[in-house]
């Protein structure tokens, strides 16, 4: 069920809602917990199970990972760390990873006369993210950061929570754990505030994402002897477009609808195409999954604490690991092997921090965007030869234009889209809209909360309507 459709929007939210405000403050957890099963259950299928069955692991052992004030069992209590982690790990290895892992096999077989089974397995939505859940969850007890939760029902509300769930913000257990218990006192306020923040991602996904989709996937499907430097071009920074208003407008979303349920959820974008820097870029770049690398890989690795060789080393690793859980191919792998060497060559010759000087400033904000835009055609290829060959023409101008596919994709509709989408990119730094919208009370904000609730919302509510909107991009991982 995607927050873009007319199930969601207009059955499954206001019922939810209209429960939540109606209901005893003490339902609430109840109330998202069991909606959030519904919700994931309607497109997750029978694959609900797994779910369930690592909520109830974590949860048992997290129960037995509090640290006691004499450090009793400390042995025990890491081997049990170890193996819930390992259990989370090994659980979305096998459904993520599994058929890759047998195709590279098979592959390795071949060469050799032989062959090797192929395993297909569904991947069960929203798994590489309730798995970082389930692990900040029993990292955090033991840590001591916060005390496991008795109740099963706020549990389930953490892991489970319907805006969250299947596409991020990735949320640390220490963020949220203090809000769970409590019981909510000003509910309409709390509507009132996360609703412009809904309506903002809702136009941002099937206005702009939704619009520039038939252009990227015309530029992306360009055979190889057809492809020219406009056309990869084009496809390039169309996708910038459409995964950044994509995936930032469902974490707008995802975080309006928590605001309305209750909940702060972490922010997860601050304008990153803004960055000066690649280091920047991810600083502003799907934030919550930074930070959860940072606190739960990065620094127990030993961070930047133990000399240049062994930082360079943490971040290679921690880019790895990015690059492969954004899913089981190659290109994933090279996009993340990509970011990881960029911040080390920035890093190396002490780049990392943005210049003082303006027209440096400006610069170096070109040649960063130009450089993540290089590292998107590898995250959106579905196979290296794709991506190299975008690339390839990329690299060497020509003067060939677009072939007529490409051409009758590309309309004057999608065309002004498009360099709507292009002008607010390139937008200073500051403010973030999505929080202004959500808190300021300023004439602007004031002005861009009406907008976006009348005009947006209206334009957006009849795209929904008539059924041009699609799932969101990161629901594949």
């Amino acid at each position: 069920m995607s927050f873009a459709s007319p199930l969601f929007l207009w059955i499954f939210l206001p019922l939810v809602l209209g429960a939540v405000l109606v209901a005893p403050r003490s339902w609430r957890n109840g109330i998202v917990a069991v909606s959030s099963l519904v919700f994931y259950a309607a497109g997750a299928g029978p694959t609900t199970l797994l779910l369930l069955l690592t909520m109830a692991v974590n949860f048992v052992a997290g129960q037995n990972l509090e640290p006691d004030e004499w450090a009793l069992a400390a042995r025990r209590k890491r081997v049990l760390l170890i193996s819930v982690i390992t259990f989370n790990v090994a659980s979305l290895v096998v459904w993520k990873y599994m058929g890759f892992l047998t195709m590279q096999l098979n592959g390795f077989a071949q060469l050799f006369g032989g062959d090797f089974p192929i395993t297909h397995l569904v991947l069960p939505i929203g798994i590489s993210f309730y798995t970082f859940h389930n692990i900040s969850y029993v990292v955090d007890i033991y840590r001591g950061e916060r005390p496991a939760l008795r109740k099963p029902v706020a549990y389930v509300t953490y892991i489970a929570m319907f805006p969250q769930l299947v596409a991020g913000p990735i949320v640390r257990y220490r963020e949220i754990a203090d809000q769970l218990p409590q019981e909510r006192t000003h509910r309409l306020d709390d509507v009132a505030a996360g609703f412009p923040r809904f309506a903002l991602g809702l136009c941002k996904k099937v206005i702009i994402a939704d619009s520039l989709s038939p252009l990227v996937e015309a530029c992306f499907s360009t055979p190889g002897n057809e492809m020219t430097f406009a056309i990869a071009w084009l496809g390039a920074i169309t996708y910038t477009l459409q995964l950044y208003f994509d995936f930032s407008g469902y974490s707008d979303m995802a975080i309006g609808l928590g605001r309305m349920l209750g909940f702060r959820l972490p922010e997860n974008f601050a304008r990153p195409y803004s960055s000066v820097t690649v280091t920047e870029f991810w600083r502003r770049w799907h934030m919550s999954l930074s930070r959860w690398f940072r606190d739960y890989v990065y620094i127990p690795l030993g961070g930047n604490r133990h000399g240049a060789a062994k930082t360079y080393r943490n971040l290679f690793v921690v880019f790895v690991l990015t690059g492969f859980w954004h899913g089981a191919n190659w290109t994933y792998l090279v996009w993340g092997l990509y970011h990881g060497a960029l911040l080390i060559i920035e890093r190396g010759f002490h780049t990392d921090e943005a210049p003082s000087a303006p027209g440096r400033r400006v610069a170096r904000r070109a040649l960063t965007l130009a450089l993540v835009v290089v590292g998107w055609v590898f995250f959106r290829a579905t196979e290296m030869s794709q991506a190299l060959t975008m690339i390839g023409h990329m690299l060497l101008p020509d003067f060939t234009g677009l072939t007529d596919v490409v051409g009758d994709a590309f309309t004057n509709q999608r065309l002004v889209i498009l360099l709507f989408a292009l002008t607010i990119v390139f937008l200073p730094a500051h403010p973030v809209t999505g929080p202004l919208l959500e808190s300021s009370r300023s004439k602007p904000a004031t002005v861009m909360r009406i907008t976006v609730m009348t005009v947006g919302l209206l334009y957006a509510a009849i795209l929904v309507a008539t059924g041009t909107f699609s799932p969101f991009l990161y629901y594949q991982f």
